[in-house]
Order: structure tokens, then sequence, then C-alpha cells
């Protein structure tokens, strides 16, 4: 049977987000079935998950929330994951004040 897992949350606080992608964390051990951002600052802030790339915007005091197995074959076959080595990066896109942003994942034991 399989054992769902939490992994521990990556954060930055927003002294640290600056005009710049800056690394949240260490780079995932795990392959994560389902991830979590919560921005709790002030600013809005902009995700990548190269460095470069402006993938995910996520509004000041605000969540987003991605079910990556959702929707998959009934044996599990066709299950994404945010795969091992990953590692996310935040800049702002309004420069926050107060607050951090928290990056949190869970994963099946064994991977």
């Amino acid at each position: 049977m399989p054992v769902v897992r939490v992994d521990a949350y990556r954060t930055s606080a927003f002294g640290a987000i600056t005009g710049s992608f800056t690394a949240v964390g260490a780079p995932l051990s795990h392959n994560w079935r389902a991830w979590r951002i919560t921005n709790n600052t002030d600013g809005d802030l902009i995700v990548s998950l190269d460095g470069v790339t402006n993938n995910l915007f996520v509004p000041a005091n605000s969540f987003v929330l991605y079910d990556l197995t959702a929707n998959t074959d009934d044996d599990g076959s066709s299950a994404l994951v945010m795969a091992i080595g990953s590692q996310f990066y935040v800049k702002s896109s309004t420069v926050p004040t107060s607050g951090a942003i928290y990056i949190e994942g869970i994963y099946m034991q064994g991977q």
C-alpha cells in the first residue's frame, strides 16, 4: 500500500526576494505528486523552474495548489510528478516588504 510523506518545505523571506531569480531552498530529493506555493508577502511574486523563465505568477497574500496526480489512469501509469532535482526560484513582480514564500510538497514513500 502506498504511503504519503510530506517533504520539508522550502522558504525565502521577503528580504531575500529581489528583482532577480534566487533559489528557494534545496532541489527536490523526492518526486512530488502534489505541491503548494504560499505567498504570504505583500508583493506579487514570480516563480521559475529554471531560474530564467517566468513560469508561475503568485499574487500577494495568496496560494496556488498543483495536484499532479489528478485524473490519472487507475494504475497510476499516467501520473505526473515534479522530478527529483527540480529547483524552485523566485523573484518579485512588486517588491515585498513583509512575509515569506513557502513551497510544500507531498510524495509517495520510496520515491
